[in-house]
């Protein structure tokens, strides 16, 4: 299993151990490093990647806390660690399928500290 950082800012860093073997999780490892800016969405964060990967027949709208996805549709990765404004309940919700990159090691809470603009930096850990 292979794992990445995502550096937010100065303040926080967070792994996620990734998924084997998908078209996604590939092209994410074939642009690593890479740096990007932090947009959030209820309890998501999300920032651009510099690829794209098509819908996975796995992709899925209805998240688990701490899942890390690619989002086809805008060419982002997402981290999820709670509601989103298309929640029907208290479970994350992506805005459309996402494919599933992996999950977040140790709490995602930690992500509620993540402001909007805040710098990112995605690395194999």
């Amino acid at each position: 299993m292979t794992t990445i950082a995502m550096r937010f800012g100065n303040e926080l860093e967070v792994r996620a151990t990734l998924r084997d073997g998908t078209p996604s999780v590939a092209s994410l490892l074939s642009a690593l490093p890479f740096r990007s800016i932090v947009h959030r969405w209820g309890d998501e964060v999300y920032f651009n990647a510099p690829f794209h990967s098509e819908k996975e027949k796995d992709a899925r709208a209805d998240m688990e806390v701490g899942e890390v996805a690619f989002w086809p549709d805008g060419d982002a990765i997402a981290v999820f660690f709670g509601p989103t404004p298309v929640s029907t309940d208290g479970r994350p919700r992506a805005y459309s399928p996402c494919n599933i990159l992996g999950k977040v090691s140790g709490s995602p809470d930690r992500l509620k500290t993540v402001k909007e603009g805040t710098p990112v930096e995605v690395l194999k850990a």
